[in-house]
């Protein structure tokens, strides 16, 4: 699965309990296919104390999301939207969004 939402991006989830919220991506697992986005899916882990500095107790994380539940949300049009792919004249590759026609990149 090719992954087209990257780091920073602003998306949206689509499905799942998380539905309508939106956030900004921290990481994407493309061997994966999902990603984490920040202060959504989180849930509690238990950690074991690994020093003085770092005590025992439950911890809560983001975990990550399946990118088929992710939309990308287009800052220009303020509007989900796919992303298509597209070469400049200079022969950079730039995405773009396929509702409005903005690049995303670059």
């Amino acid at each position: 699965m090719r992954a087209r939402i990257k780091k920073n991006d602003t998306v949206v989830v689509i499905a799942g309990k998380e539905k309508g919220k939106s956030g900004k991506v921290l990481r994407v697992m493309p061997s994966a296919g999902r990603a984490i986005v920040e202060s959504l899916n989180m849930v509690k882990r238990h950690s074991r104390a690994t020093g003085p500095q770092s005590p025992s107790g439950i911890v809560e994380k983001e975990a990550p999301i399946h990118l088929s539940n992710l939309m990308y949300l287009c800052e220009k049009c303020n509007a989900t939207s796919r992303l298509g792919k597209t070469e400049l004249s200079d022969g950079k590759r730039v995405r773009l969004c396929r509702r409005c026609g903005e690049q995303v990149d670059g």
